[in-house]
C-alpha cells in the first residue's frame, strides 16, 4: 500500500492580524489628529470669547443678526440692533465683531 503525505504549509498571509491592528490604530491616530483635536479646539476658543464677553461689544450671532451687546445676564443677552433689542442666549454668539470692524474702517 502506497501512502502519501502531505506538508501543511502555514498561510502566506501569516502576520496579517498585527498588520490590520497597526492599519486600525494608524487610521484613528489619522483621524483625531486631522479631525477631533482641531474641532475640540476651536469649540474651546469658542466657549472662552463667549464667556469674554462685555457690555459695548459688537457680535454676531449664529444666524448672522449684527448687533451690540447692551445687557449682560448668566445665560442669556440682550443685543441691541438698529430697531429694538433682541434677547438672545449666550450660546448663540458665533463671532465678536468689535475688533474685526474697527479694521475695516481703516
Amino acid at each position: 500500500m502506497l501512502s502519501i503525505h502531505f506538508m501543511q504549509t502555514a498561510p502566506a498571509g501569516g502576520g496579517s492580524g498585527w498588520s490590520t491592528m497597526l492599519f486600525m490604530v494608524g487610521f484613528f491616530a489619522i483621524f483625531y489628529f486631522f479631525m477631533i483635536r482641531p474641532q475640540m479646539k476651536k469649540a474651546k476658543e469658542q466657549k472662552k470669547m463667549q464667556e469674554a464677553l462685555k457690555v459695548g461689544d459688537k457680535v454676531m450671532t449664529i444666524g448672522g443678526v449684527h448687533g451690540e451687546i447692551i445687557e449682560l445676564e448668566a445665560t442669556t443677552i440682550i443685543m441691541k440692533l438698529d430697531q429694538g433689542r433682541m434677547r438672545i442666549e449666550r450660546s448663540a454668539i458665533s463671532a465678536d465683531r468689535t475688533v474685526t470692524e474697527g479694521q475695516d474702517k481703516k
